[in-house]
Order: C-alpha cells, then sequence, then structure tokens
C-alpha cells in the first residue's frame, strides 16, 4: 500500500474505469451489471484508499471488488439464471484487457445502435465519461431524473440486444461515430469549464477526451468531423494557461495574455482545420474548430475577425442549432453590429427554453447592457448569472463584475 494524494485519486479511478469495465465485460458478458458492479468498485475505492493508501495493483483490486459485487447481484434467483443463460450461448475468453482500445470499444458500445441517441449519450457519459448524472444533466439541458431514466433503460436495451464486448464492425462504427464525437465533445467541455465546484478545468477530462479523439483521428484519418473535433479540442485547451490567475480567478478570452497559449497546440489544431475543411463534407465541429482557429491566431482580442466568426455562426445554426449556437452568434453579431442588435435578438430568442432559464443568457445579458451605458441594469444580471451558477471560479467572477 502507498500513499496517494486525496484530489489525485478521483482522476486515477477515472482512469481505470474503462480498463475494469472492460475485464468485467469480456468475461461476463452483462454490461448492465458489470457497469453496477464497476461503480460500487469506484465508490469503495474512493471511501478506502484515502486512509488506507493505494493499493500495489490498483487495478487487480477494483477487479477484484467489481466481481465480488456481480457474484452477490447472481445470488438471487433472476439473475442466476440470466447468467445461465449468457454462459450457455457461449461468452468471451477472460483475456487481457487494453486500456486504450477497450476504453474505445467500450465507447462504441454504450452506443449501440438499439438505443436511442440521447440514451447513448447519457449512458457513456456516465459509464465512461466520468461525470455524474447531474454533471450530464446540465450538459444536456434536461432535468437530472430525465438523465437516470436515460441511463437505466439504456442499460436494459443494451442487455435484451445481446450486445457483446468486441470492436464493431466498420458499419456499426460509421453508424455509432456520431454519438461518440457527441460524447467526447461533452466529457472535453466539462472538463474545459466545469459545471460545478471550486476549479474551472478538469484538466484530467480534457486530457482523455484528447487522447481518445486523437486515437480515433489515427483509425479514421478520412473522417473529416473527427479531424474536427481532435482540432477543436486543441485549439480550445490551447488557451488553458491564460483563462485563470494565480489564485483560480476566471481571465475572458478579450484580457487573456495569448503569450501564455500553447503555440504547438494552435499549430497542429490549424494544420488539422486546414486540410480537412477543403475536402471533407462540412460538419459541425470542423465549422466550431474553424471559429476556435480565428480567435487563435488573432495577435489580439482587438484584431479578431468577428465578421468571419459571425458567418460561421450562421453555417454553424444550419447545421446543428441548438441554444448554445444561438446565443454564441449573438455575441458574435454584437461584436459586429453593436450591442443594441445583440440584445435585440437576445430578447428574440429568450423564448427557447433551453436558453430562458441558462445563466449564460444572464452573462450575455449583462455585458450587452454594460457596453449599452445600464450600469444598474448590468449588475443585476450579473448577479442573477452569478446566483445560477454552481462554478465557484464562474461566481466569483460574475460577483466581481456586477461590483464594477
Amino acid at each position: 500500500m502507498g500513499p496517494l494524494s486525496e484530489p489525485a485519486i478521483p482522476q486515477l479511478l477515472r482512469e481505470l474505469a474503462p480498463q475494469v469495465l472492460g475485464v468485467l465485460v469480456r468475461r461476463h458478458g452483462d454490461f448492465a451489471d458489470c457497469e453496477d458492479a464497476v461503480q460500487e468498485a469506484l465508490l469503495a475505492a474512493a471511501t478506502q484508499w484515502p486512509a488506507a493508501g493505494l493499493p500495489a495493483n490498483p487495478t487487480g483490486w477494483l477487479v477484484t471488488t467489481a466481481s465480488r459485487r456481480l457474484i452477490e447481484t447472481w445470488r438471487s434467483d433472476s439473475a442466476r439464471k440470466r447468467r445461465e443463460d449468457n454462459y450457455a450461448v457461449g461468452m468471451p475468453p477472460p483475456g487481457p484487457a487494453s486500456a486504450a482500445d477497450d476504453t474505445l470499444t467500450l465507447y462504441f458500445l454504450c452506443c449501440h445502435s438499439s438505443l436511442t441517441a440521447s440514451s447513448q449519450v447519457a449512458l457513456t457519459l456516465r459509464a465512461l465519461g466520468g461525470l455524474t448524472t447531474a454533471e450530464i444533466a446540465r450538459a444536456l439541458l434536461v432535468p437530472e431524473a430525465t438523465v437516470a431514466q436515460r441511463i437505466s433503460r439504456a442499460k436494459a436495451r443494451i442487455r435484451e440486444s445481446g450486445a457483446t464486448f468486441r470492436p464493431p464492425t466498420p458499419a456499426e462504427r460509421q453508424e455509432r461515430l456520431p454519438a461518440v464525437l457527441h460524447v467526447l465533445y461533452l466529457v472535453f467541455n466539462e472538463g474545459y469549464t466545469a459545471s460545478s465546484g471550486p476549479r474551472l478545468h478538469r484538466v484530467e477530462l480534457t486530457a482523455e477526451a484528447i487522447r481518445l479523439a486523437r486515437q480515433l483521428h489515427a483509425q479514421l484519418a478520412d473522417e473529416g468531423e473527427v479531424a474536427g473535433l481532435l482540432a477543436l479540442m486543441l485549439l480550445t485547451d490551447a488557451r488553458r494557461p491564460a483563462r485563470t490567475r494565480p489564485d483560480g480567478a476566471l481571465v475572458p478570452l478579450a484580457e487573456q495574455d495569448r503569450g501564455r497559449w500553447h503555440q504547438d497546440a494552435i499549430e497542429e489544431g490549424v494544420a488539422l482545420v486546414t486540410a480537412t475543411l477543403p475536402r471533407a463534407t462540412p460538419g459541425p465541429y470542423q465549422v466550431q474548430a474553424a471559429i476556435a482557429a480565428v480567435h487563435d491566431e488573432a495577435p489580439t482580442a482587438a484584431d479578431t475577425d468577428w465578421p468571419q466568426i459571425l458567418a460561421l455562426y450562421e453555417v454553424l445554426a444550419a447545421l446543428a442549432p441548438g441554444p448554445m449556437v444561438t446565443l454564441n452568434r449573438i455575441v458574435a453579431l454584437a461584436m459586429v453590429e453593436g450591442p443594441a442588435a445583440g440584445l435585440a435578438q437576445l430578447d428574440a430568442a429568450q423564448a427557447d427554453p433551453g436558453l430562458s432559464g441558462h445563466y449564460r443568457t444572464s452573462v450575455v445579458r449583462a455585458h450587452l447592457l454594460d457596453e449599452l451605458g445600464r450600469p444598474a441594469e448590468a449588475r443585476e444580471h450579473y448577479l442573477r448569472a452569478a446566483r445560477r451558477t454552481l462554478s465557484q471560479p464562474e461566481r466569483a467572477y460574475l460577483i466581481a463584475r456586477a461590483g464594477r
């Protein structure tokens, strides 16, 4: 046993979870029971390891603990019968699991074609993405109870479908790829701007999302949206060193020290966008990557080509309309046509349920009111946004803006 700092435990468990789940599903076949058992093993580790120390073989510890949980589940008559039926048709033989291969294989399994798109995303985020049900609900802009129902039903559907743990066929991979990309995108976003808690970033999530996007790109080099997503992640994560001050306070994009941005990541991301856009069918991730490239290539905030960004958001709104796309397009419009034009469009968009109660809508409204010389109203909306966000760095930033 060895010492392990408490903040490092969640990151280690998040890294090990897909490996452990892969081992159990490979051996036993029942994804739903295996995923439940792994979640209980992770909870046990999170409780015991800070006090007892890190086991000599953390993966083995988790596999053993999860396997014991499976045995307890199988003691019931219905579960025992299901186990016997599974073994009667022959299960994949046990064997060592590759962390990288198993993770992607599990992503594609969770995005099984028998599930709806929303269920694919919810299940994968919970089982493999390291997000809680509450975090998934905030990412998808739906109630937490809805997410819980989707996950439960998705496990049942996978069980009923008889899906086994194996790499997807080319046809399955093509069919399930959009859902896998969407999940990686949401995992990255939660890591880049944590929806709750004391930290703005959860680097373990962004790093894992980038790692898996690199693997997908290595396997599917001709897929424009895979390249687009990887480029978007690199171009966005490149700004991370300048997004916070030493005390953890948030620094908005316009005020960031661009000399601290990771130039190698920017160069790699721009190269991916430049190579992909001319030859691939345009997709949302490619367009978002192009927007990120315009921001990253501007020497200063004042040099940002906002007309080009607005034009790209028009394309994005046609390809993948949604509340946050609408909001970001309004910001770009305000930068091109002025805050009054942006505020008028924000008023018109307020009817969208995804925008009406979201704290980011209040942030944009406050900024536009401030630009229009209406500080009292701006202060009210900054404080309203601060009350709604669960991110402590964002709350501190918004309260500070309200006090200016």
